[in-house]
């Protein structure tokens, strides 16, 4: 797909009102020559958030969150760069113009956008159809009996198809839509005499968005007995691909930004019922199989995913399935308890939404969750299945880290569950190959503090390195001398010391030499170097990014010469710490 010019992204920049886009998400004031506020990206109760409408900058002194206008509705919005220019462009009234494209490649973009007005249309007409019509009275009557509300029923724009053969189709057809379209976008199809019929009918229609909130394809749900089955979806085509589908992303990712984590359960209804009761996190991923494109999806969206499936035997399994693909994307993954026999939807109904949020602040690990389900299928009376629920559960605990604080709950717990002595779990341990040794204490944040405040997280700061190299990529003429002062320091990882190394070598062509033994570090290198293609950073956000990154590895340093005692070197370091700090200020507008 060709990419916009520099020119349509430099003006949609321009365009950009960065105080009324960022005000959307905090109560900023102005403060001199800056505005500031409660930080979207964390909590916090004093305001260290601020925002430099000049250069169209934002910068979070507590979180270490910062970037321009783009970087932040990708971080608030959960879209990729090209998703955020386009949403802003739609925002601020900017045409884009596109990079020369291909005839082809012109063609099957004009007919997706086309696809996409008709289903929008038929998203729209459903949504009209269910509060207007007196056939849609019992599908209304239904969606009150399950206690939502009319409000969170708008909000997802649910809807209704009425019983009619060709209601759609007539009238798309009337609009100018083809009958090959309408079959395109999964809205009709042909039957046995050649005629054209709707696919929906007689159902409750749940619109099937992407992350920006454009309508791909429909969920529908019958309530008629003799209409089985009681779920269809539309079927794959151009548009909809099921298994890349998250039902109420778009509302849910603003949400999970703030929160740091999003809430993944299986239907529609349960998504409604959560969001209604407050928990706004929430999306469906219409059934128990996590696929990886919905984990990608997720992923994307917030840091923490918390799943809430089905207590019986084939959610348990979706959720160790999904763990294993949050394990290899770095994902943190955690299991909500449900009471066996209720979905989120009947438990809020019935308890309530506290009784969800409960569960929800209760949420385990993947690995805690496992050793439970595997002690509470043991027979604690017989000492046999005893020792066979530790041979059970050694594996899992071998999979944590052994200095972690959750391997030696997770030894706690089974050592007690089961009436065992540690001794025994650990010399299994020992014979599956780890040490079982003790914890290594954890340095205390007490005295010899080095009053950074709160810290940004892991995932903040290998995300503006991240960031850093793709802006270097997309400005090569400062981007290079950056580049070139930037040492193993100033980075969290060997992953992204490894792709400056590269980038270093093969700065005009970094797909040049990609190291064919070594996958994971070609895929770093491959995204850094496509984001560097698409993305224009200014001067004002890549010396902001590079002096976010340069505070980063001063913390570092420090906090070494402390664990070290190193008081001479904390001596060295903490005016260099401070002269960083003032260069942000600066460069934010801070009045010091």
């Amino acid at each position: 797909m060709a990419l916009y010019t520099k020119d349509s992204i430099d003006r949609v920049k321009d365009a950009v009102d960065m105080v009324e886009l960022v005000g959307a998400r905090s109560d900023l004031r102005r403060s001199g020559t800056r505005w500031i506020g409660l930080c979207p990206f964390h909590d916090e109760r004093t305001p260290s958030f601020s925002v430099n409408a000049e250069h169209r900058l934002y910068h979070c002194f507590g979180c270490g969150e910062s970037g321009d206008a783009i970087r932040f509705v990708e971080a608030t919005e959960a879209l990729d760069f090209r998703g955020a220019v386009e949403m802003l462009a739609d925002r601020y009234g900017v045409e884009l113009r596109r990079e020369e494209e291909d005839p082809q490649a012109e063609a099957r973009r004009r007919r997706r956008e086309r696809l996409l007005q008709l289903v929008e249309r038929t998203a729209a007409y459903y949504e009209r159809y269910l509060w207007e019509s007196e056939e849609a009275r019992r599908a209304r009557d239904y969606l009150a009996g399950r206690g939502l509300g009319e409000q969170v029923l708008r909000n997802f724009r649910i809807g209704y198809a009425p019983s009619a053969w060709d209601r759609v189709s007539v009238g798309a057809q009337r609009d100018g839509f083809r009958p090959e379209e309408l079959a395109a976008a999964g809205l009709a199809q042909r039957g046995r005499q050649g005629g054209l019929y709707d696919r929906f009918r007689g159902r409750i229609m749940f619109p099937l968005a992407d992350a920006r909130g454009r309508v791909l394809g429909f969920g529908a749900r019958s309530l008629s007995g003799d209409r089985p089955p009681k779920y269809i979806n539309t079927a794959e085509n151009e548009l909809y691909h099921k298994g890349r589908q998250l039902f109420g992303i778009h509302l849910a990712r603003a949400a999970a930004a703030k929160k740091g984590r999003i809430v993944a359960v299986e239907g529609y209804t349960d998504v409604l019922a959560l969001n209604q009761g407050g928990t706004t996190e929430s999306v469906a991923i219409m059934g128990t199989a996590l696929t990886q494109e919905q984990l990608a999806e997720l992923s994307r969206a917030a840091g923490s995913v918390y799943m809430a499936l089905d207590a019986d035997s084939a959610g348990q399994e979706a959720m160790l399935r999904a763990a294993r693909g949050a394990r290899e994307r770095s994902v943190e993954l955690r299991v909500i308890a449900m009471p066996e026999g209720a979905d989120p939807a009947e438990l809020v109904a019935r308890d309530g939404a506290d009784a969800f949020e409960g569960l929800l602040s209760g949420a385990v690990t993947v690995a805690e969750f496992e050793v439970r389900r595997a002690l509470a299928s043991a027979d604690l009376s017989d000492p046999v299945a005893r020792d066979r629920a530790i041979v059970e559960v050694v594996p899992i605990l071998d999979s944590v880290d052994a200095s972690s604080v959750l391997r030696g709950h997770l030894m706690a717990l089974v050592a007690d569950k089961l009436d065992v002595p540690p001794e025994n779990l650990h010399a299994q341990l020992a014979a599956a190959g780890r040490s079982a040794a003790a914890p290594a204490p954890r340095p205390s944040a007490g005295a010899g503090s080095n009053g950074d405040g709160a810290a940004p997280s892991v995932e903040a700061v290998a995300r503006a390195e991240r960031e850093f190299l793709t802006m270097c990529l997309a400005d090569p003429a400062q981007g290079r001398e950056y580049l070139e002062r930037l040492d193993d320091d100033h980075f969290s990882s060997g992953a992204l010391r490894r792709v400056r190394d590269h980038l270093a070598s093969h700065f005009e062509d970094p797909l040049e030499g990609l190291p064919a033994d070594d996958p994971a570090l070609a895929a770093l290198v491959t995204d850094v170097a496509m984001r560097g293609q698409e993305e224009h950073a200014s001067a004002e956000a890549l010396r902001l990014t590079f002096l976010q990154l340069e505070l980063q590895r001063v913390k570092r340093q420090l906090r070494h010469a402390e664990r070290d005692g190193d008081l001479e070197r904390q001596r060295e370091l903490w005016p260099v710490r401070e002269s960083v700090r003032v260069q942000i200020d600066e460069l934010m507008g801070q009045a010091l």
